[in-house]
């Protein structure tokens, strides 16, 4: 952009905005995966063997995946500012409410409760962004967000090996505490996101008119554009072709992603020996997959914004991911595991921004509240996948590596999606931009 005051609108709205949702995301992400780190001592104290785990550790997304697209629905109608506050405190009383599981049936229905609530955030987010974000840089404006959650897993990861060693402190079990202490931020940033987001740029008191006019008229100039090629309506976000291949690319990235994330710990913990520190020695070890994660996630997203191309930085991204489960299906040992595990992190989370701006980029008004709902209900339905998958073959082989190849697998057929989501479509589904 060569308008110097549009450049400054967006540059204060990163500047602004990024940091607190980014924190919101943070938040999301860590009552989502904190149960990864629980269960080192959960599943013993509630009975939960290695399929309950993983049922449990993915229903949440079927909860979610359920109420995604009323939710991205309703936030349109009503804004951000209260929809997104009701959903943070929504699931930051189901986190605290988790801490009175008892048992296998009471823990998977309080992660499926978990899921409803949270519906929404995510792509409420994504959308709320195109509001604020011209194209050119909306592929940046999303990876500077989503750094949230290698971000997420770099903070939490010790945070929460260190409150898993409250075990018995006031009565409560480590994992109690995990689950108490991660929950209430979720009910107080609510409420400061109710009394401080800006709905649109002429409500924010931090633009001077002129910029949030600029802003505003540069966002509607491209909506107009996209419009013309993709008519704006409720039908083409849920059935246009794009919006499932999309669908699908993003199911695969997240059958990866929290196939990982939710076994990591236990993985690595597989390959320790037993002793006191031994929780908190697996925190840290998971940081350094969440260091290269966010490596991948903010160098990917960067080039592909310089260089203004999406569709290769996300095939690229897929093919680290590939080698990385690859690496963990065959790897013996705790440096093979490890090694796999931040290849695979920085082809999953570098492949997120770039997608999200390809996929961005053939959307406009109601289909795209309800075409990126699509989307990441989808992609949740991996959610659920990746942690079932997961746990039902350890329990009937004893190890991981089959299902490391399968995700393997699932890489290769979600490049060949990009490639044909990447290509002009018909002209009656518009042509997405690559």
């Amino acid at each position: 952009m060569s308008d110097p005051v549009l450049t400054a609108a967006v540059a204060k709205a990163r500047w602004r905005l990024l940091p607190f949702l980014g924190l919101l995301y943070v938040v999301s992400y860590l009552d989502r995966i904190n149960v990864s780190f629980a269960a080192l001592t959960m599943n013993a104290d509630l009975g939960l063997s290695q399929a309950a785990y993983g049922l449990g550790a993915g229903i949440f997304f079927v909860g979610y995946v359920l109420f995604e697209v009323p939710s991205n629905l309703i936030l349109a109608r009503v804004g951000a500012r209260v929809w997104l506050a009701r959903i943070m405190v929504s699931w930051g009383l189901a986190t605290v409410a988790l801490a009175a599981a008892s048992g296998p049936m009471s823990f998977i229905a309080l992660r499926f409760v978990l899921g409803v609530a949270e519906a929404g955030f995510f792509p409420g987010i994504i959308y709320y962004l195109t509001g604020w974000f011209p194209l050119t840089h909306r592929a940046r404006a999303v990876a500077l967000f989503m750094t949230a959650t290698p971000l997420a897993g770099l903070v939490g990861s010790p945070l929460s090996g260190w409150i898993m060693s409250l075990h018995q402190t006031y009565g409560l079990a480590g994992w109690q505490w995990l689950f108490l202490l991660e929950g209430l931020p979720a009910i107080v940033l609510g409420v400061v996101l109710y009394r401080r987001l800006p709905e649109t740029p002429e409500q924010a008191p931090w633009l001077g008119t002129e910029e949030a006019a600029a802003l505003t008229a540069a966002i509607e100039a491209e909506r107009r554009e996209i419009a013309a090629l993709h008519p704006a309506h409720l039908r083409q976000g849920l059935l246009s072709r794009p919006v499932w291949l999309a669908g699908f690319v993003y199911f695969c990235v997240v059958v990866a992603m929290y196939g990982l994330v939710m076994w990591l710990p236990q993985i690595l913990a597989g390959a320790l020996p037993d002793g006191p520190d031994r929780t908190m020695h697996v925190s840290l070890l998971v940081m350094v997959a969440y260091a290269f994660a966010m490596i991948g996630m903010t160098a990917i997203g960067a080039s592909s914004d310089r260089l203004g191309e999406r569709r290769w930085h996300v095939l690229g991204s897929l093919g680290l991911c590939l080698g990385g489960m690859a690496a963990m299906a065959w790897a013996d040992g705790l440096a093979g595991s490890l090694a796999g595990a931040s290849l695979a992190a920085m082809g999953i989370w570098g492949a997120l921004a770039p997608f999200w701006g390809l996929t961005t980029a053939f959307l406009t008004g109601q289909a795209a509240a309800a075409g990126i709902a699509v989307i990441n209900s989808l992609g949740n339905l991996g959610g659920f996948a990746g942690p079932s998958i997961m746990g039902l073959v350890k329990a009937r082989t004893g190890g991981f590596g089959g299902a490391f190849a399968c995700i393997a697998g699932l890489m290769l057929l979600a490049a060949v999606a990009t490639w044909f989501l990447g290509r002009p479509a018909r002209p009656e589904e518009g042509r997405p931009r690559t």
